[in-house]
């Protein structure tokens, strides 16, 4: 399989890195890429029209990783593919990852991927209408609707050593998170299987509040854990204090059932234990 992907970042790198035989991967870029890639992926500019809509019509399948645009709120890969795969040709399966905060706070409730939506912020909101275009262009479609991403350089085991790892409390609020390893098999699974379509959640099996994972990671690192301190929204940046207003279980038993994927890393105290044992 031939899979362009439309922002090659974090979670991008991740499955390129996991990739499994036979699957090829074209990533759209604005500069070189790091020497340890080039070996890995062909790439193209999302600057050459021309090289891109080549590409398009190359590829299999198609992943859409980069999040609305912050000035305009259009979905990036939209507003620069879609004019291309009007005419029919291209890939025959659309990949693309969406957010959890498109459910709202729910209050420590539980939600599938059959929840009402209800996005409280405009980021979420702009995420909702990404979802929508993409469906409207007719294509089998995959919408991957993910928590808080971690891994190796972005845990809170990096918080902790930086001294940076604070401790809020805030009783009854729980997140759902994702180790970006069990982040790209999931995206392996749903390549691997194109006639799977619809919303899947990708998230771990225990959702659990910010503190606990703070704790686990001081406990790991022999550290002591910063004091715990109250949650002051108004001394938040707005990213933080959108964080912070939501609180909801995802549920990701649709994932399971449909893809035949299981996460590795079932709840963050094995994410955390797997990326220190690997040396991050």
């Amino acid at each position: 399989m031939r899979l362009l992907v439309f922002g090659f970042g974090y979670s991008a790198r991740a499955l390129a890195a996991r990739a499994p035989p036979g699957l090829n991967i074209i990533a759209t870029v604005r500069s070189p890429l790091p020497e340890r890639w080039r070996s890995a992926v062909e790439t193209v500019s999302v600057q050459d029209g021309d090289a891109l809509a080549t590409a398009l019509g190359r590829a299999d399948a198609l992943l859409v990783t980069a999040a609305p645009d912050p000035e305009t709120g259009l979905c990036p890969g939209f507003e620069t593919l879609a004019p291309h795969l009007a005419s029919g040709s291209g890939p025959s399966w659309i990949g693309y990852l969406s957010t959890t905060g498109v459910y709202g706070d729910r209050g420590g409730r539980w939600v599938r991927e059959t929840s009402e939506l209800r996005p409280a912020s405009e980021t979420s909101r702009r995420r909702v209408a990404a979802e929508a275009a993409w469906a409207g262009t007719g294509r089998p479609l995959a919408v991957f609707r993910l928590p808080g991403i971690y891994g190796a350089a972005r845990s809170a085991l990096d918080r902790v050593r930086e001294g940076t790892a604070r401790r809020m409390a805030v009783p009854g609020q729980v997140f759902s998170r994702i180790h970006v390893e069990d982040l790209a098999d999931g995206l392996a699974a749903a390549l691997a299987q194109p006639d799977r379509t619809g919303v899947f959640n990708l998230c771990d099996d225990e959702p659990a509040p910010a503190a606990d994972v703070t704790l686990e990671a001081c406990r790991l690192l022999g550290t002591e854990p910063p004091p715990q301190t109250p949650l002051d929204l108004e001394a938040l940046t707005p990213a933080a204090r959108r964080f912070w207003a939501e609180s909801k279980r995802v549920s990701n038993a649709r994932a399971k059932a449909a893809l035949g994927w299981r996460p590795a890393h079932p709840t963050y105290r094995e994410g955390l234990a797997g990326i220190l044992a690997g040396g991050g």
